[in-house]
């Protein structure tokens, strides 16, 4: 909806009818005079050749050159030249002798008297034309010497000596008469073409209208500083195609979050050097909503919706989303779950070892109970001793602790490989990053497997010294007892980092996995699936970069 312009203001699509009227207008003002003005001079050039010509042939008549040689040449030459002046349409022809003496003239009191313009080089035996003044007023007129054996200046046969010479030419007011006389087709032709234009004008302007939507230059402008201000200052990434794949937008978050810098607007997506994954989402090779992206270090989720103009597609605006710290608070929180679980599930236990105890001292069998108890401390003590021995980590040592609980709720055996050893407490960033890798990697082994399976954990802290790498290295291990990996969907892990289709065929993994990707190739680690053995379903291997505190010792 937009506001009326203001009373008294222009619209849009009328300031533009005006002025493509008034640049018609003076276009065609122009084009009419420099037409006129093109008729006049070429009227005056016809005139011109006009005049040249029938005075040279005046000037070689038989007639002419023997009367100029007679006694009395007025009496002879009068006569011919007003036959000759009315059989040529033209205003005067006065010819008279070298030295500017009339025989001929259209007043025949000027007869016999001494030119008003003199004879210039027609005396001396060459042609001239030109505009002058004379007693018939401004005149186009010619010159043209007579000779006495005859002949022409032009032809290149004169003979003979200057006997006379001829002067015939046409009033400028007569020329001009022919030039008005063309001026009303002119004119109508101008006003027509002008009446076309704007017709034109007003067809083009309405045309203009329709394609803004009625909108004012204000309007348009209010409209794209909105939609800058809205496509940059959202948290949101927007990436937005046309039909041909071409990007035509893409505001500083999704090129934050792709990874993307230079010109984009205009190329197309495969110029980007974007991931197969991210074109598929793009292009609506992969449909549904939010779809896990990951890029560089970051797992994205994006949005895709198409664009529609008079029911046909053109075009898509694509939405990102980081939920890359979602994910990494997410798995914390999960471990911390993990560990209630197990707390909750010992409790649990202990509240039946202690009814246990309480019946057989109720039924007086106290050896059986010493017994029992003994079992009991043997176990508890082989299993913690047996973490705090291998591991120093506190909270590492807990998590294990925590999934040994869990895994025996669930009647899946969790051993400790006895190459575990973590020498001392790490930091807290990439203890964090360790909790994340191995909640998620023992979770989906435990999902793997069945009741009377068996998990198989790895925890080793390989010192720089030993591998010769400039960092200590964390190396994280689970084997699990379940049905493995199918090829195609090995395939997928290693590919899009096991995100959303492994995740729609009914796992519970894709994400886990996704996200311990993401973190072991943020620390510049990695996580690959081995081939397993025939006793084994599946084996992950996940490698992270760390430091060990100063003073920390083996």
């Amino acid at each position: 909806m937009t506001s009326p312009p203001a009373r008294g203001r222009l619209t849009l699509t009328g300031s533009l009818f005006i002025g493509y009227v008034c640049l018609l207008t003076v276009a065609l003002t122009g084009v009419g005079v420099l037409w006129t003005l093109h008729v006049d001079r070429e009227t005056d050039r016809q005139y011109a050749e006009r005049v040249l010509t029938v005075a040279r042939s005046v000037a070689v008549m038989p007639e002419v050159v023997a009367g100029l040689q007679e006694p009395d040449p007025a009496a002879t030459l009068d006569p011919l030249a007003d036959r000759l002046v009315a059989a040529t349409d033209t205003d005067f022809l006065v010819i008279a002798s070298p030295d500017g003496t009339r025989y001929t003239h259209p007043n025949k009191d000027l007869i016999g008297r001494t030119v008003s313009t003199p004879p210039g080089p027609a005396a001396e035996g060459t042609e001239w034309s030109g505009v002058q003044d004379g007693t018939q007023g401004r005149t186009v007129r010619a010159k043209i010497p007579v000779f006495s054996e005859g002949g022409s200046v032009n032809g290149g046969d004169a003979k003979g000596e200057v006997v006379g010479y001829v002067s015939l030419g046409i009033l400028t007011s007569s020329a001009g008469g022919d030039t008005r006389a063309a001026v009303p087709a002119i004119l109508a032709a101008v006003v027509l073409v002008l009446a076309v234009g704007v017709g034109g004008s007003w067809m083009l302007s309405r045309r203009v209208r329709a394609k803004t939507h009625g909108l004012e230059p204000a309007d348009i402008t209010t409209l794209l500083e909105s939609r800058e201000a809205l496509l940059y200052a959202v948290r949101e990434g927007v990436l937005a195609v046309d039909a041909h794949d071409r990007v035509v937008l893409v505001n500083r978050p999704a090129r934050d979050l792709l990874g993307l810098s230079g010109e984009i607007e205009g190329h197309r997506l495969e110029d980007l050097g974007l991931s197969e994954r991210a074109r598929d989402i793009v292009t609506g090779a992969d449909r549904g909503g939010d779809l896990i992206l990951l890029a560089g270090d970051r797992v994205l989720v994006a949005n895709r919706m198409p664009v529609r103009i008079r029911g046909r597609e053109a075009g898509a605006v694509v939405t990102l989303r980081d939920r890359t710290e979602v994910d990494r608070l997410t798995g914390e929180l999960d471990g911390a779950r993990t560990v209630t679980r197990g707390l909750r599930a010992q409790a649990h236990e202990f509240a039946n070892r202690v009814h246990t105890v309480a019946g057989l001292l109720e039924l007086g069998a106290h050896e059986e109970a010493r017994a029992y108890l003994a079992e009991l401390t043997a176990t508890h003590t082989r299993t913690s001793s047996g973490v705090a021995e291998h591991i120093h980590d506190p909270a590492l040592a807990a998590l294990t602790l925590a999934k040994s609980a869990q895994a025996s709720e669930r009647g899946v055996d969790l051993r400790l490989s006895p190459l575990t050893r973590v020498p001392g407490p790490l930091h807290a960033e990439p203890r964090a990053d360790a909790l994340l890798v191995l909640g998620n990697l023992v979770d989906n082994a435990l999902d793997a497997v069945g009741r009377e399976g068996w998990v198989e954990l790895l925890v080793r802290l390989h010192r720089d010294v030993d591998t010769d790498l400039p960092h200590d290295l964390l190396e994280i291990r689970v084997t699990d007892s379940g049905h493995g990996v199918a090829d195609d969907v090995a395939k997928e892990i290693f590919r899009y980092g096991f995100t959303t289709k492994a995740s729609r065929d009914g796992g519970t993994r894709g994400l886990g996995l996704a996200l311990v990707k993401q973190v072991c190739e943020s620390r510049g680690g990695s996580i690959e699936m081995e081939e397993p053995d025939e006793e084994e379903g599946a084996v992950f291997t996940a490698c992270l970069p760390v430091a060990v505190p100063v003073g920390v010792g083996e």
